[in-house]
């Protein structure tokens, strides 16, 4: 048989192969089902309808603070198959999810809430029994998955969800977004963290630049209660039609019809730089919520505003080896050598225990701020790491009189972090603001943001050390001018209960003082803010006798539920305890609400699909505007109906078939033999790859080889960039890493190296010192030997 012949047969064979997949790979087996995104394959299935999502469509109503949205997505089947279709999409953090119907025809099904595991048994077995049902459960706060399944060729089903959220305005500015399409993310399979509910990432997506096959309508009607000055929208072309001074409704323009790749942005003033302000109150038949809304003053002048207060809480851990630590030295040198002359400060430096730089705050002058920059200097990084002791020290230090504390934590997130810790922070609002800094390339963000929220701070981020200057600067621009400090707020005869925050700590922008809770009794008595506003005292009261209960401010009732819920989800995220759970499960079932425990399901009565099995179909995302192909893969996973389609690459669920390797492999030979080898031909050829991993006692092989795999990725990209220089190095390069107990980077040395290239060589030694290992069981020093192969 000729070489042409033989290939022919091949192609033929991996197109038979492939046509009997569905159109997103299906994978064969649970043991090569892969976490990660990858490109929508098309195959030669005409009776298989590959994109049930027809349409979404947004309706907002905003009245004075609050936003409720209902959400309608339109699935139909054109093709022959019965369908279930599968759609992850995205919502707000702040979003409390209180409804869901489905309309099947001329009827319509309203969703119940139930406990996650029933909503999912209660789905499979309508979805056995042939009839049509509906399934919305939450996999992150802000990423959701619906099921509809057994849509008949023909079928339009109608899923329609509610959801309400609260607008904070910031420096007078409201900000309504709608989140329209969840990016590709990636989940190590063989991570201990990896849950069941984390499948949703391998998920199809079609190329950059490809628009939705669904679309994308929003109509926003905003009542503001007072005029309306200005209305924008960054990310959409938008109509705005004006009903009165106070009333406005917007209108997506017809050309943003495939406009669902990118999140709504709305924003809008009111006449006069004023916010909506005061009591809302909401009596239900067994519980009562308020919500009290309160503008601070202006912004004060620089001279009225009082002296501050700085502790700066420094991670000196393990961790923190090397390129953490050294952003971190940059960014307190920055903001210690910014300090004014009234400040006082001082440094907290944590590990396994912690080193106090003075017992008493010392005021800025040049020689305390080059002592505290000599200190940190000095710090090379090592040790386990726990913040609750750090906290209690830094807490228990005698406050200032008259200076305005704030707390600064500097971390890469790889702490041991007690609840006590959240506890600590929660309950010392009223005492210190608290501000948190993620230091390093890959920070632990639920813990940083984590602990932002629970302390009404601001999360920062630094990856790389010329953003310090850049983060120190914007961290110095919130805190320069507090508009109001030291808050208390007086219930007067308003008796409260449940009531969010328990403490108020400083405005540090122009944005309301916001707190919520329970009520009981009938509304009396007088609410009192008071607080100081530069070297002033300042005070704004309420005359609760004059505010009627509406049931129009049944929103409160979710708002508070989902804050409550929010607040529970951060401390499980440190540890995941039970009670907590029950707790969250309780809340969405008690004010049906969508939680991680609980889900909306909508079953039909009526069998619909008497025989026969529907072929389950993942609506493919459109990749956010701006996002290339490599967010998913580099590889070859393209669409298409060639050839190369079926060669979706490595990301690809269900791509790796023998036939189709083989077919590509001898399509490459053939192509090989008439193409000459350019450079960077060359280099699309070369990767790397693990070799042999030795590792001392106190280690798994396994878990270091998994932790190396895990960054092959980083590694490749070494490679590629040495290969622009000299695009024909290979060879093998060995690396001896010692790490201490808690898993950081002490040192690193060259063991062997054939490739003989510095610029691999810099890029190797950087990427490896971020690492964070494993902890050795016996919390020693511990070394490992890897071998990189350069083919």
């Amino acid at each position: 048989m000729t070489k042409e012949k033989r290939f022919f047969l091949i192609f033929v064979l991996a197109v038979m192969v492939m046509v009997g997949k569905t159109s997103y790979a299906q994978p064969e087996s649970d043991a090569d089902r892969t976490l990660s995104p990858y490109f929508l394959v098309q195959s030669d299935v005409p009776d298989l309808d590959r994109l049930p999502l027809k349409s979404t469509h947004a309706d907002v109503k905003i009245s004075g603070v609050i936003a409720d949205v209902k959400v309608t997505q339109v699935y139909k089947n054109e093709g022959k198959k019965p369908l279930e279709a599968v759609y992850v999409f995205p919502a707000s953090t702040r979003a409390a999810v209180y409804g869901m119907k489905m309309t099947v025809g001329e009827r319509t099904i309203t969703a119940k809430i139930r406990e996650r595991e029933q909503a999912r048994r209660e789905y499979n077995q309508a979805k056995q029994d042939g009839k049509s049902a509906s399934l919305l459960e939450q996999h992150r706060p802000n990423v959701f998955q619906m099921n509809v399944a057994n849509i008949l060729p023909s079928d339009v089903i109608t899923v329609e969800l509610k959801y309400t959220e609260l607008l904070v305005p910031t420096d007078t500015v409201y900000e309504f977004v709608y989140p329209t399409v969840v990016g590709p993310r990636y989940v190590d399979p063989a991570s201990h963290e990896t849950r069941s509910t984390e499948t949703w990432t391998a998920n199809p997506y079609l190329h950059q630049g490809s628009p939705p096959t669904y679309s994308f309508t929003m109509n926003v009607d905003i009542s503001a209660g007072l005029p309306i000055k200005d209305i924008i929208c960054p990310s959409h072309e938008i109509r705005v039609d004006y009903k009165g001074p106070a009333f406005a409704r917007v209108h997506l323009n017809p050309s943003e019809k495939h406009g669902g790749n990118r999140d709504f942005i709305l924003k809008y003033r009111l006449a006069g730089g004023k916010i909506e302000t005061g009591l809302l109150l909401f009596e239900g038949e067994n519980e009562n919520f308020f919500l009290l809304m309160m503008q601070p003053p202006k912004k004060v002048l620089q001279n009225q505003i009082p002296p501050r207060e700085y502790l700066f809480i420094v991670d000196v851990s393990g961790s923190m080896h090397g390129f953490p630590l050294n952003i971190s030295k940059k960014l307190l040198k920055d903001l210690i050598g910014n300090l004014r002359s009234t400040d006082r400060f001082n440094v907290l430096l944590f590990a396994g225990s912690s080193h106090l730089m003075s017992e008493n705050s010392l005021p800025a002058t040049q020689e305390n701020i080059t002592r505290a920059i000599n200190t940190i200097e000095r710090q090379r990084g090592g040790g386990g790491t726990r913040l609750l002791p750090a906290l209690k020290r830094a807490l228990s230090l005698p406050k200032t009189q008259g200076h305005s504390r704030s707390i600064v934590i500097a971390t890469d997130g790889y702490v041991s972090v007690e609840a006590e810790a959240f506890d600590l922070i929660r309950n010392n609002l009223g005492n210190a603001n608290m501000f948190t800094f993620g230091i390093g390339s890959s920070v632990n963000r639920h813990l940083i943001e984590g602990m932002a929220r629970v302390g009404m701070g601001e999360p920062f981020v630094i990856t790389n050390p010329e953003q310090a200057p850049e983060t120190a600067n914007k961290f110095r621009k919130l805190i320069e001018s507090p508009v109001l400090t030291g808050i208390e707020v007086d219930f007067g005869g308003l008796e409260v209960y449940h009531v969010e925050p328990p403490s108020i700590p400083d405005v540090l922008a122009d944005r309301p003082v916001i707190v919520f809770g329970k009520w009981r009794g009938r509304p009396r008595g007088t609410i009192s803010l008071k607080g100081f506003t530069g070297e002033h005292p300042f005070s704004k009261k309420v005359d609760v006798s004059k505010i009627t209960p509406l049931k129009t401010n049944s929103a409160l009732r979710y708002l508070w539920a989902r804050h409550r819920i929010a607040l529970l989800d951060d401390y499980n995220r440190l540890n995941r305890e039970d009670e907590r759970v029950k707790e969250v499960t309780n809340l969405g079932l008690t004010y049906n609400l969508l939680t991680a425990y609980t889900s909306f399901v909508a079953v039909d009565t009526r069998v619909r699909l008497e025989d026969g099995q529907a072929v389950t179909v993942k609506q493919p995302l459109p990749l956010p505007l701006g996002v290339s192909d490599y967010a998913v893969g580099e590889s070859r996973s393209f669409a298409g109906k060639s050839a190369s389609s079926f060669a979706a690459g490595p990301l690809v669920s269900g791509m790796k078939n023998q036939v189709v390797e083989e077919s590509l492999e001898r399509k490459k030979e053939d192509r090989s033999t008439c193409e000459p080898e350019t450079d960077a031909s060359i280099r699309d050829k070369k990767h790397v790859e693990l070799g042999n991993v030795t590792v001392s006692d106190g280690l798994s092989d396994r878990s270091v080889q998994d932790l190396m795999k895990k960054y092959l990725h980083d590694f490749n990209r070494c490679y590629q960039n040495a290969l622009k220089k000299q695009p024909r190095i290979k060879g093998n390069v060995v690396f001896k890493i010692t790490i201490d107990g808690a898993g950081g980077v002490l040192n690193i040395q060259l063991d062997k190296d054939d490739v003989n290239d510095k610029t691999f060589e810099r890029c190797m030694l950087k990427k490896l010192k971020e690492l964070q290992f494993p902890p050795s069981k016996q919390r020693k020093n511990s070394v490992i030997v890897v071998t990189f192969v350069l083919k």
